[in-house]
């Protein structure tokens, strides 16, 4: 039986990751994980917090829907809250969900609106007196982005209502999506262009739609759907959800054709299998039925949770699964050089798609499977998009193969790789010389808070190193006007700009140079009490792992880190060919812990500084033994407030965090040096 404090920390753990997965979700359209994992995330912390009710908090993702909006885009207050719907998982659930809602509403049998579960972006449309004035995302059920513009472009959404009868107000929501015909075609287009494909059509609605440029909506194939109503003034609407979705519909409005009324909740599952039969000849895709009570008064008694409508629920539909074989595991090295396990399957139908790979992950992954060459598995599609391996059929696993273990040397570059205490992945530690990651380090390298090479952005590394121009970030500095004039987009000007910046930054910091080096767990800060601490390179790349566990803040997994990182032979070459490309920096003076009056100290910067930039503030702070941290934390010391300061000065006055004025600063530093 956990305890209570380790059921506190499982909790925060969940709160911690579905935050990160709602951030990658709705924030950035680029999901990490299965709809199905994100699922059972949140039903495990939906469980404990109803086992736990004390440990229930306003900020708990069981609170509210989404994540914040995208700071490109207007803000859009939502009068009636955009809510998300509970999910069920097994008829079962189902069951339960009318028992619950009959006895509320004291009755036998409830009718209900039911309808497929669209697998797009909500969006709510505003129309007054007719028009359409205003389209938002859902955001955080509250707050989402103003797309008005964008939606403007969608041939299935009316900018004028038809008809006479429709409210002053009406607004209007559903889903906006990408049937499967659409995104085969606009993906094909990328694919032809060289441009990342999208992942699925739900991301690739979700990403059309998001973009600054109205022109570029208007090229994607977008349609959509509505499915209810919010805020309504001066108006009469039918008694019934089905009555207004069809009064929707004769103002103009796209329904789906699919929806229906049944009785009870036999009548729910009844459609349930008869649209899920139906699923794979639809043109869009759905993941699910949505049921709702379809009587609005009924819906007023029933209310709400803090959530979702307890008058609704989605019955989603289970992950699809196939068994096959494993031919072979090959392994990855992906671009920050973490090595990833993928296995090479006997091709399979699953989900409408031929898989023939699925990613195993990491060690921990393969071990707890116990996967081996030579398998047969379970393959399911996990929230019908990426392929994953559920379980062996260790029945019909012949003879004794070998277990597989992740290479101890990378399978691209030979580096040794390494895999730290806490850390899931296995990295190669080869950075500055490992082929699977050269744009990435290169990008980092020449990137503002390392060596800061002006002009030399992305798309021109991409350039430097397709062209096989550049091999090692040294390589940058052997550059000549004439190779680079033979890129393209880059004329004798730009050339010569490119090179002056390079010739720019071998005038550096030791501090800088350290962090430029791209060392697993070597962040700016420690590469700067690094700098502080050891004074030279040649010092640094001696230290052994206690040495550098004596360094203030640096523990035994970043110390293994740096000692593994200049071990390797190709590392320290390119280094030495970057200090013979004349890369140099001031001496720096080890001080003692006398000298660092602000050592332990963190401060955050936030606002406009008018006696230096915020960078040279950054720099004194850190020379005096400071930390400088990008968030405010309880324990933040202080926070210095320039000019319009963000949202920190207001949560350093929440947690009761001493502010700075830019003076009160200038007087600090002025004491402390």
């Amino acid at each position: 039986m956990p305890s209570h404090e380790q059921i506190r920390d499982r909790i925060a753990q969940l709160r911690d990751e579905i935050n990160y997965h709602n951030y990658r979700y709705y924030i950035l359209d680029d999901p990490e994980i299965s709809d199905s994992e994100y699922d059972r995330l949140l039903r495990e912390l939906q469980d404990l917090e109803q086992q736990y009710p004390e440990l229930i908090t306003p900020d708990s993702p069981t609170q509210r829907v989404g994540a914040t909006p995208l700071e490109s885009f207007a803000e859009v207050k939502h009068r009636i809250p955009m809510l998300s719907l509970g999910n069920a998982f097994s008829d079962e659930e189902v069951l339960d969900f009318d028992r619950r809602a009959r006895e509320r509403l004291g009755v036998d049998v409830i009718e209900y609106a039911v309808e497929p579960k669209l697998d797009g972006l909500a969006i709510s449309l505003r129309y007054e007196e007719g028009v359409l004035v205003q389209a938002g995302t859902r955001g955080d059920g509250t707050t989402g982005e103003d797309v008005t513009l964008n939606v403007r472009t969608i041939e299935t959404i009316p900018l004028r209502l038809v008809g006479h009868d429709y409210p002053t107000v009406l607004e209007v929501r559903g889903e906006i999506i990408m049937d499967r015909a659409g995104f085969e075609k606009l993906n094909q287009s990328r694919r032809e262009q060289g441009e990342k494909e999208f992942v699925n059509p739900r991301n690739a609605a979700a990403g059309s739609l998001r973009q600054l440029d109205p022109r570029i909506t208007a090229s994607r194939p977008l349609s959509f759907f509505s499915y209810g109503i919010g805020e309504v003034t001066e108006a009469r609407l039918p008694d019934r959800h089905s009555a207004i979705i069809k009064k929707l519909q004769s103002w103009g409005l796209r329904i789906n054709p699919e929806s229906r009324v049944v009785k009870g909740v036999q009548g729910c599952l009844e459609y349930y299998r008869w649209i899920q039969d139906k699923r794979a000849a639809l043109a869009y895709e759905i993941d699910g039925v949505v049921y709702k009570v379809d009587k609005i008064a009924q819906q007023e008694q029933l209310g709400f949770v803090a959530r979702a409508p307890r008058w609704a629920i989605a019955h989603k539909f289970p992950a699809q699964e196939e068994m096959t074989e494993i031919e072979a595991i090959d392994v990855q090295v992906g671009r920050t050089g973490a090595l990833t396990p993928v296995a090479r399957l006997k091709p399979v139908f699953v989900g409408g798609v031929t898989v023939s790979n699925a990613t195993l992950h990491n060690q921990d992954e393969i071990n707890r499977l116990d996967v081996r060459v030579g398998d047969t598995v379970i393959v399911r599609r996990a929230g019908d998009v990426i392929p994953q391996i559920v379980s062996v059929v260790k029945s019909r696993r012949k003879g004794r193969p070998r277990k597989f273990k992740i290479p101890a040397h990378c399978p691209v570059c030979g580096s040794a790789t390494e895999r730290l205490e806490g850390d899931a992945k296995t990295f190669c530690t080869g950075g500055l010389f490992c082929e699977a990651q050269r744009k990435e380090m290169i990008k980092h390298f020449a990137s503002r808070r390392a060596m800061d090479i002006e002009g030399l952005g992305d798309k021109l590394v991409e350039q430097l190193v397709d062209n096989k121009l550049v091999n090692d970030p040294a390589d940058l500095y052997a550059l000549t006007e004439a190779q680079l004039c033979g890129l393209e987009r880059m004329a004798e000007k730009s050339a010569q700009n490119i090179l002056a910046a390079l010739d720019k930054s071998k005038d550096t910091s030791l501090a800088r140079f350290i962090y430029a080096l791209g060392i697993h767990n070597v962040g700016e800060t420690t590469a700067q009490t690094l700098a502080q601490h050891f004074g030279s390179l040649d010092a640094l790349m001696a230290a052994d792992e206690e040495s550098l566990q004596a360094v203030p803040d640096i523990g035994p997994i970043v110390a293994r880190s740096i000692v593994t990182f200049f071990a390797q032979p190709h590392n320290r070459e390119v280094i030495e060919k970057l200090l013979a490309a004349g890369l140099h920096w001031p001496d720096v003076e080890v001080k003692s812990a006398h000298e660092l009056p602000l050592k332990g100290k963190t401060f955050v910067l936030t606002g406009t500084l008018t006696r230096m930039t915020r960078n040279e503030a950054k720099a004194a702070l850190q020379a005096l033994g400071a930390k400088v941290s990008g968030s405010v934390s309880k324990k933040t010391d202080y926070v210095v407030v320039g000019e319009n300061p963000g949202s920190k000065a207001a949560k350093a006055e929440q947690l009761g965090v001493e502010v700075l004025t830019e003076s009160m600063l200038a007087q600090l530093l002025g004491k402390s040096a």
